[in-house]
């Protein structure tokens, strides 16, 4: 029996969903690891160290939680740790194929690290980092969807990081 499970992902940002999976994890691993991947490819508005500080103060109180960072292969970095499970979520169908790819090519590449899929709580099946900086780029309450401390975080990124316009008229 595993203890120990990673929960890899970009949480750029943190939401609701990611907690709650965290928080199911929890209740079948005695240690979760939530790590946090640098990859630039999505092109993330948070450093990988505002990204590890936010998950750090959203699961203070969870016992059993580990907050890092890693590079590289996911796998790696699980063998590294000696850890033999990969906690993914998936929200909707349109996540499964992906996920179920992602997941057999983990496989071939460690046999011996486990995929587990995990569905968020309902009112969280739908939640996505991309679509919540858009809402928040447009002003929209966030505040069931992330903590308090998020959405201002967000808002105040997304306000700074607004382009001026390209046309004039």
């Amino acid at each position: 029996m595993c203890e120990k499970a990673i929960y890899p992902g970009s949480f750029d940002p943190v939401t609701y969903g990611h907690l709650d999976l965290i928080k199911r994890a929890l209740t079948m691993f005695s240690e979760v690891t939530v790590a946090v991947a640098h990859n630039a490819d999505k092109n993330p508005i948070f450093s990988v160290q505002e990204r590890v500080a936010m998950l750090k103060k959203a699961t203070q109180g969870l016992d059993g939680v580990i907050v890092e960072d890693f590079s590289g292969l996911v796998v790696d970095y699980a063998r590294k740790k000696n850890i033999h499970v990969i906690i993914r979520g998936i929200r909707m169908l349109s996540d499964f194929e992906y996920e179920f790819q992602m997941a057999l090519t983990n496989r071939r590449l460690a046999e011996e690290v486990e995929t587990l899929f995990l569905m968020p709580s309902e009112q969280f099946s739908f939640l996505s980092s991309r679509l919540l900086k858009e809402a928040a780029s447009l002003g929209a309450d966030l505040s069931s969807f992330v903590p308090a401390f998020v959405e201002k975080e967000l808002k105040a990124r997304l306000k700074n990081n607004r382009a001026s316009p390209k046309c004039r008229p």
